[in-house]
């Protein structure tokens, strides 16, 4: 019997770096790529899948405030660069036969659709992948916090964060030979720890409307499966 889906919808989350592929900035045709199969491998267990990509390959908000920029000015910068990852994204999924929608939070018709609630959760019912573009369509908000939001706007039953590492840890494990690995844990413990999982707005979100957040490695090809699948990998904050 092929497997299934432990979950009927969820919110992927995925940084903009992962895009770039190890590159400093930009897109990776192939990095792209290589997403693009394994979200079409998720897809095909049954899962309805929404989609928050970051824009920290193109530009940070926060850190071109620390350099003396506008904090709205950049923010809203950041969310622009989300719109092009979404663009590029969507582009790859396409040409793998998965039907796709971008949906922004800043109103641009002539590339994407405007963020309309009941359309997004419509899209995913008839089995499109729906792409949440520009953020929360605000300044001061981060991606991580527009994906707890769309999360809990089309019910998805979970946050799946692709990260760089194998889940959490309580120390960056490329840069501490000793850090700790961290399988399950609360809501609190990461915020009382301070862990860099996602940001405190994010995770309060999350804690208030009790929505899990499972962290894992995206470099490892089928690892959105496996997750999807209900397999024990990654960190599962609840």
């Amino acid at each position: 019997m092929a497997a299934k889906s432990r979950y009927r919808r969820i919110l992927l989350k995925l940084s903009g770096e992962a895009l770039a592929g190890g590159h400093s900035a930009g897109i990776n045709p192939a990095s792209i790529g290589q997403i693009a199969d394994d979200i079409l491998e998720a897809s095909k267990l049954g899962v309805e899948i929404g989609l928050v990509i970051g824009g920290g390959n193109f530009v940070r908000g926060v850190a071109q405030a620390a350099q003396g920029m506008d904090r709205a000015s950049s923010d809203y910068m950041g969310m622009l660069a989300t719109v092009i990852n979404s663009m590029a994204m969507q582009d790859a999924l396409e040409k793998r036969d998965l039907a796709t929608r971008v949906q922004s939070a800043i109103q641009m018709s002539q590339i994407a659709e405007p963020y309309i609630r009941r359309r997004a959760i419509r899209h995913l019912e008839k089995g499109r992948l729906v792409i949440f573009a520009a953020g929360t369509g605000n300044p001061y908000f981060t991606t991580d916090t527009a994906a707890s939001l769309r999360a809990m706007e089309i019910n998805a039953e979970v946050i799946m964060k692709a990260t760089n590492v194998d889940g959490i840890y309580d120390k960056d494990p490329k840069k501490h030979e000793g850090a700790k690995f961290f399988s399950e844990l609360t809501y609190m413990d990461v915020l009382k720890q301070g862990l860099q999982v996602m940001d405190s707005t994010a995770i309060s979100l999350c804690m208030d409307n009790k929505l899990p957040i499972i962290t894992f490695n995206l470099n490892t090809p089928g690892n959105i499966a496996r997750v999807v699948r209900g397999e024990k990998i990654g960190t599962i904050v609840k």
